[in-house]
């Protein structure tokens, strides 16, 4: 039998004996919206025309958050519609006071071909289009939560009259899901308030799926409350990248609306554990570099019994993504010194990713199929292999037939337990 999986923007076709013992776990999403755009208007023009809106001043600048190219939100489309709007609620808005943040979090900052890249200028509609860098860009301090994050965030963002986030509800390994302030929160966000927010990732708590008792998203929540964010954009994408769900609103309100869709859409029923895993993060820009496939390693890892073995294929056109993660993970021979090491002396962003890495490695025998050159996954603690030559390689040392799962959208698939089972065990960052 003929399995695909994405791999890039294209896709990887494997090939299993007939009559294999195999599960596909995959999404179950509702049919795509059948306007997605004009969806978008009315949601919109809806939040806006409020009684604390209605006939009020336009406000003296505005900005908007929207994501980097890690994310596959349609930010092309979906911005000029919410300009449009926002245009036609304040007439006297004029687009050189309104700017555009492109956030990407940590990830590096972008250059000029790459901001109009992401917002070309048809869809900034005059406004001015800037990057965020988290440890250049000038920053707006808000106070501080309950939990001690410092709330610094990009001061186009922190400064403006009038605050908007575009964005994309997915599961997320240790956030829950994104979505709500996070575009804002963590994507405008300065190096500290990261480092701070994410350093909650231990709480067995903080894992895919959870979202009133995840400690890390309740930051998140709070800081948003903190910066006063006035309108939330969110969307819930099929695997296919099609539009499926989108609220507007409050950031709270639309995140906890758009989870319970998201929830629908990529939690699958696992009731016991696979022998073998073969899973893709999903193509196109989910397995654009190393950094960003480990969200589908560490799902993908989940389904596979402790020993038990993963085939993880994930293009990575750019490369390893992240030298800090680079620099700390090439200091260690095994992935149990790399945890002994990071549990000792503490959170640490860039380096928290060799240490999910880690999670996976040192449970689970894992074999990478990608552009990346066999070396450089060894410095990452990584086995580059061919996916159908390691495939049937683990098959032939079975002894017996092997349960497999096959996984085509691992970074965003997340699992529980079927109804009346207790909840699943995932390590330490749950």
């Amino acid at each position: 039998m003929d399995i695909e999986l994405p791999y890039g923007h294209g896709i990887r076709r494997l090939v299993l004996p007939d009559g294999s013992d195999l599960r596909l776990l995959r999404p179950t999403p509702p049919p795509d919206l059948p306007d997605p755009l004009g969806a978008l208007a009315r949601a919109v023009d809806a939040a806006l025309d409020t009684p604390e809106r209605r006939g009020r001043p336009a406000p003296e600048s505005v900005a908007i958050a929207v994501p980097d190219e890690t994310r596959p939100l349609p930010v092309k489309d979906l911005l000029p519609i919410l300009l449009d709007r926002l245009f036609a609620f304040w007439p006297r808005l004029v687009p050189g006071n309104v700017t555009v943040v492109v956030g990407g979090g940590l990830h590096p900052a972008l250059s000029r071909t790459e901001l109009d890249r992401t917002v070309p200028p048809t869809a900034a509609r005059g406004c001015r289009v800037v990057g965020h860098d988290a440890h250049q860009s000038l920053m707006s301090d808000h106070g501080r939560t309950s939990r001690g994050t410092p709330v610094r965030i990009n001061a186009a963002i922190g400064k403006a009259d009038f605050r908007v986030v575009l964005g994309q509800v997915d599961p997320h390994q240790f956030v829950g899901f994104t979505g709500g302030s996070k575009g804002i929160t963590v994507g405008c966000a300065s190096a500290e308030m990261i480092q701070a927010n994410h350093g909650g990732l231990f709480d067995p708590s903080a894992r895919a799926g959870v979202l009133a008792e995840n400690p890390v998203r309740q930051d998140l929540n709070e800081a948003g409350r903190l910066i006063g964010i006035q309108l939330a954009v969110n969307v819930v994408l099929s695997p296919a990248k099609h539009i499926v769900w989108l609220g507007a609103g409050d950031p709270e309100a639309v995140l906890a609306e758009g989870a319970k869709v998201c929830a629908g859409v990529y939690g699958v029923a696992l009731d016991e554990p696979f022998d073998i895993v073969l899973a893709s993060c999903g193509g196109h820009p989910k397995d654009i570099c190393l950094y960003q496939a480990q969200k589908g390693l560490n799902m993908a890892c989940q389904a596979a019994r402790p020993g038990g073995r993963v085939l993880l294929l994930a293009e990575c056109p750019g490369g390893v993504g992240d030298e800090v993660y680079h620099d700390y993970v090439r200091r260690f021979e095994r992935p149990a010194d790399l945890l002994a090491d990071f549990r000792t002396h503490g959170f640490r962003m860039g380096a928290h990713k060799a240490y999910l890495f880690g999670l996976s490695l040192d449970s689970r025998r894992v074999v990478l199929d990608s552009a990346l050159d066999a070396a450089t996954l060894k410095g990452c603690q990584i086995t580059a292999g061919a996916a159908q030559a390691t495939l049937d390689a683990w098959l032939a040392e079975s002894p017996a037939r092997p349960r497999i799962a096959v996984i085509p959208n691992a970074n965003t698939t997340f699992f529980h337990r079927p109804a009346g089972q207790r909840a699943l065990e995932g390590g330490e960052n749950k």
